[in-house]
């Protein structure tokens, strides 16, 4: 009994050592809950109405390099049509030229073979002789002519068919730039859409209202300049239909790309305005700075387009009394606002 009471306690000391020697597992106090995650601070309507400004600003620009990429393609498409017209041309006169080229060849097997000198000679008759040397004179001027002219409609033709690979190579160059600038159109007015839905409507009346607010500035600050004092000349006849032609528009809704009747972008508008006035213009505002004649401020007149912005995205129609016509983005229709409420870059003149 002593000895099983003894073995018990070795055993019962033996399994404490154990326990004691080994390694003894670390429970860590809970770490104190991670704070949440820091709010984007909630901008402010004139940061959204400026970055919305630019998102249209961005689109414009697409807009104008869409339509030139159109403009061409249209050119080039026109160009193809007539090299085509061409060619066929080219091909029915080189058939021509060949038939007549084989009559002569048919004439000269029924004589032979001989040439006409020798059948001259053998003719035995000198009247006949020299009535002939005229005519073999006039046939051989005739078939060196026809030689010439043949050679001269095969590299015609061969000319046309290179003109009109190279106007395919331009021709899907600039479908490709239009399918790039309808990508990012698409993009910059779905995100400047985006940004205007998660407005209340409070908060996208108030947007508005610092829309009209930042134009004002604009124009105050323009007039405050003097720049209005000088500019009191009358439109031409052809400046008074244009502008007849744009006002008639207001109320219609801006479309990019649009060329009317029913919606305009903002040099579909210029464009098709002077169009109707008899004067065609180039088709975008970049093109209308680059190519029309530039004319000083002061010089102004009613029927002049303005061109804003540093890289020419924008174009309204100078209508006097400091004012413009434009179609001013997406969103917007056709309307009238102050010469001065964006950047002028500067004023051309479509009938100079």
């Amino acid at each position: 009994m002593y000895r099983r009471h003894c073995a018990a306690a070795a055993i019962t000391l033996v399994c404490a050592m154990a326990v004691l020697a080994s390694p003894v597992q670390a429970f860590a106090a809970p770490a104190p809950p991670s704070p949440a995650p820091a709010q984007p601070e909630k901008k402010s309507l004139e940061e959204v109405r400026q970055e919305i400004d630019g998102l249209y600003r961005a689109a414009g620009a697409a807009t104008d390099a869409y339509n030139l990429a159109e403009e061409k393609a249209k050119k080039q498409s026109g160009e193809i049509v007539k090299l085509a017209q061409a060619i066929v041309e080219g091909q029915a006169k080189i058939s021509e030229l060949k038939s007549r080229a084989g009559a002569q060849a048919r004439e000269e097997y029924r004589n032979a073979g001989l040439p006409p000198g020798a059948r001259l000679m053998l003719s035995g008759d000198p009247q006949l002789f020299l009535d002939g040397v005229s005519r073999a004179r006039q046939g051989q001027q005739a078939t060196k002519g026809l030689l010439g002219e043949l050679n001269r409609t095969q590299e015609d033709l061969q000319t046309y068919t290179q003109d009109a690979s190279t106007n395919w190579t331009k021709l899907e160059a600039n479908r490709v730039k239009q399918a790039k600038a309808k990508k990012k159109i698409d993009a910059q007015i779905a995100a400047a859409k985006k940004l205007e839905s998660q407005l209340e409507e409070k908060e996208r009346a108030r947007l508005l209202q610092l829309e009209q607010e930042a134009e004002y500035r604009s124009q105050t600050a323009w007039l405050s300049s003097g720049a209005l004092k000088e500019i009191n000349r009358e439109a031409s006849a052809s400046g008074k239909e244009a502008v007849a032609f744009a006002t008639a528009q207001i109320g219609k809704p801006y479309v990019w790309g649009a060329e009317g009747p029913k919606s305009y972008d903002c040099s579909g508008l210029t464009s098709q305005a002077w169009a109707a006035a008899g004067r065609p213009i180039p088709r975008t505002s970049q093109e209308q700075w680059r190519q029309l004649p530039h004319i000083a401020i002061k010089d102004m007149r009613p029927g002049d387009l303005i061109i804003y912005h540093a890289d020419a995205t924008h174009v309204g129609m100078y209508i006097g009394d400091g004012a413009i016509v434009h179609a001013p983005r997406p969103g917007r229709n056709v309307t009238l606002a102050g010469a001065g409420s964006m950047e002028i870059l500067g004023v051309v003149r479509p009938d100079a």
